[in-house]
């Protein structure tokens, strides 16, 4: 009998995973893609809780190909990543977090935009279940995007369908060095270097569960990781992307969602000693990366933390971050016959405190929520002017792309 190779490995890296393992599997065991079509690499890293157990007995009533493999705790995800990684047949790859589970139909769609768009990436909708998930990316279905025209940037999980034959033929795997953030690293890497990038958004393929235990990866280490993983993140940017708008486009990921949260509310929790370390940490990142294309693409508030902390001023963002966690809302400071809008939260136009007016200057898509506010003409005019132009250039690329299996648009 001849082996036909599967459709799709699904890697489950299981670590203290019950009771929340039973239901990722039945999720496994429930999709419609036809069993013969899917093989399971399950990774038990070393638990005690059962999870090498429960992924045994699964294997052995499977309707599917069933692998366990059974190994020393690795002290983190990436380690059973790779190893599932390394063993996998099929054409594509699915990493399946053991708390988590699939929509029925997950595996099967995913396949089918894939194939149909011959595309490396694939995003299924996500849901959160007692926890938040990314929202920005699922407005509609999208045969083919980039990572530099979409909201993708914003989930950088593992949980994707990634073309085997694309991961092995970059040697990509799993950083096994960082404790936190891995999969942002190598999800931004497989962004970068695809060819094309679908997204399922009608169509919920993933839910992510929160944990009653408060054992999620995403929650569990200390501050440090995180600095670690901005560090990381960021000089993936700076060797794959050359400087200028499209790396100051990806770069606002980093700062925004790994570095800011380190200079919110908690903020004002930490000691001393803490906010010391964390300027630390953070001055050479700041130091490298942060410019003003980069500035220009945050909220007022954003953008004028993250300016303090370059420019290693923990007096002053103590007063921004009490403002901010006690709702209060900056007065709008109209200028230049309304086409301007500052936003004055503490230290507007102080001059002790020395912190540059651009710094308060709302960006048109912030700025547009404010009465009396309007767009500039000319930069009305230019704005519009490069949308015709980026949508006829979109149009001819679309046209001279060639489709999979055959020939470019005629």
């Amino acid at each position: 009998m001849t082996l036909t190779q599967p459709d799709v490995t699904v890697v489950i890296g299981a670590y203290e995973a019950m009771p929340y393992l039973v239901e990722c599997l039945a999720s496994v065991e429930a999709q419609t893609l036809d069993p013969t079509r899917i093989e399971v690499i399950a990774v038990d890293d070393g638990s005690q809780d059962g999870s090498g157990d429960c992924l045994e007995e699964f294997a052995a009533r499977a309707p599917m190909a069933v692998t366990v493999i059974r190994q020393k705790n690795s002290g983190g995800p990436s380690g059973p990543r790779n190893v599932g990684l390394g063993k996998a047949a099929g054409r594509y790859v699915f990493f399946l977090d053991a708390d988590d589970r699939l929509g029925a139909e997950a595996l099967e769609r995913m396949v089918a935009i894939a194939d149909r768009n011959g595309t490396d990436v694939v995003l299924g909708k996500v849901e959160g279940v007692n926890r938040s998930a990314p929202k920005s990316m699922w407005r509609k279905t999208v045969d083919r995007t980039d990572v530099y025209s979409s909201n993708i940037k914003f989930t950088l999980s593992a949980q994707k369908l990634f073309r085997r034959e694309f991961l092995e033929r970059h040697g990509m795997r799993f950083d096994e060095s960082l404790w936190t953030g891995e999969d942002a690293l190598f999800t931004m890497e497989a962004y970068l270097r695809a060819d094309g990038v679908s997204v399922v958004a009608d169509y919920t393929c993933y839910y992510l569960v929160g944990r009653d235990d408060g054992k999620h990866v995403t929650k569990s280490g200390s501050y440090t990781l995180r600095f670690d993983s901005a560090r990381a993140l960021m000089g993936l940017l700076e060797r794959m992307v050359p400087p200028g708008p499209k790396r100051d486009v990806l770069m606002v990921r980093p700062f925004l969602v790994t570095l800011l949260p380190q200079f919110g509310p908690v903020f004002l929790r930490n000691t001393e000693d803490e906010r010391r370390t964390k300027f630390e940490l953070a001055k050479p990142l700041m130091d490298a990366h942060w410019n003003e294309g980069v500035a220009q693409r945050l909220k007022v508030h954003e953008r004028l933390r993250l300016y303090l902390v370059a420019v290693q001023r923990p007096d002053l963002l103590k007063d921004v971050v009490e403002f901010i966690k006690a709702k209060s809302e900056p007065k709008p400071v109209l200028k230049k016959g309304g086409t301007q809008l500052y936003l004055a939260y503490p230290h507007y136009r102080s001059r002790k405190a020395g912190v540059p007016d651009r710094v308060y200057l709302a960006e048109p898509r912030e700025a547009k929520a404010y009465p009396g506010w309007r767009q500039d003409p000319a930069e009305t005019f230019l704005r519009q002017a490069t949308r015709k132009v980026r949508r006829r250039l979109r149009r001819l690329k679309k046209r001279l792309t060639p489709r999979p299996g055959g020939t470019a648009a005629a």
